[in-house]
């Protein structure tokens, strides 16, 4: 019998929310005395199980909701769902499940919480790129189950953070343009759309002023606006042409160089082009783009593990964990002359 027992069956006897039932059974904070007493005898009553208990494993298990906007779900094969594919994967072989659920403009508009958090199907949420500040706020409060981001920090010091190595991601690649005998350098993202794209922005500079490269105004350039996808027009190319481009994902790189195609343009013999990612779907490009490779399994394994040692109430540290990649050469860049 209690392999049919569900959580919504014991707050509808109670008479309470499946948020309370959740919480009161996991000895979460936010219910009274009395009610978890009810809760947690109705549920010895009928026989609930764990999902741990059900599979027979020793170690305990855990729903694990994953947080996407859907701004990051357009226009190809996204990024973000292989990310989450690796979470899935990730979590199964710790004997926990995850269940996705896509965020929308309105939600965060008007404040909705996700169904994940409101029916109480998750004991703790992974937000995958970026969400609106104050939206995450109120997740975190109304929710009261450990959060941790993945592939975006914010300026908060008290939550876990699995970001890739944007900044020296962004350096080494600038430095491998510069290898190749570039000085005329140009970077394609809009740097306050999010975290990620300045910590790029800024490798990109550090590698230029180590250099003695001086940066015109008109090198830095758009490629969204701050709540929008990537729009080709928002993509100007400087009259003073530079020779190469970095930007911020592959993405990006990938409307650039059919931008420059039909302005009459070729990568790599009139402009060189790299990306970020090493991540795009098949046949979008002709030719092979040097890019850095995202270590997106060991992020994974670094979100998950940290995830349960919260939800198992063992030390878990806070801040920002770095996931180094590394560069992948391909056929994006000309070499134009001798190198640094």
């Amino acid at each position: 019998m209690g392999k049919s027992v569900k959580l919504s069956d014991i707050a509808a006897q109670v008479g309470v929310s499946t948020v309370t039932v959740s919480k009161a059974l996991s000895g979460k904070k936010g219910v009274s005395e009395e009610v978890r007493q009810k809760i947690v005898k109705l549920a010895d009553e009928l026989g609930y199980k764990t999902p741990s208990e059900l599979n027979g494993t020793k170690e305990k298990s855990f729903n694990i909701g994953v947080l996407i906007h859907d701004m990051y779900l357009d226009n190809y094969d996204s990024f973000y769902l292989q990310m989450y594919q690796c979470l899935t994967k990730r979590a199964g072989s710790r004997n926990c499940f995850t269940l996705m659920e896509v965020v929308t403009e309105r939600m965060e508009a008007l404040k909705l919480l996700p169904k994940l958090i409101t029916s109480g199907k998750c004991d703790g949420i992974v937000v995958v790129g970026k969400l609106d500040k104050d939206y995450l706020k109120i997740i975190e409060e109304e929710s009261r189950i450990p959060v941790v981001y993945m592939d975006f920090a914010t300026d908060r010091s008290d939550i876990y953070s699995v970001v890739s190595d944007n900044f020296y991601g962004s350096y080494y690649l600038t430095n491998y343009l510069l290898e190749n005998g570039h000085r005329k350098i140009a970077f394609v993202g809009t740097i306050n759309a999010n975290n990620s794209i300045m910590d790029r922005y800024l490798g990109y500079r550090k590698s230029l002023l180590e250099h003695g490269i001086e940066v015109p105004a008109d090198y830095r350039i758009d490629d969204r606006r701050l709540t929008g996808v990537i729009e080709e027009d928002l993509i100007r190319i400087p009259a003073d042409h530079p020779s190469a481009f970095v930007c911020n994902c592959d993405l990006t790189a990938s409307v650039l160089i059919k931008k420059l195609n039909k302005m009459g343009y070729s990568v790599p013999d009139d402009f060189s082009v790299v990306g970020y990612d090493n991540y795009l779907a098949p046949g979008v490009l002709d030719i092979r783009l040097t890019t850095y490779a995202v270590d997106m399994n060991e992020m994974a394994k670094r979100t998950i593990n940290t995830m349960i040692r919260k939800l198992m109430n063992e030390h878990a540290r806070t801040g920002i964990h770095v996931v180094g990649g590394k560069v992948i050469e391909g056929e994006s860049v000309r070499n134009i002359g001798s190198g640094i």
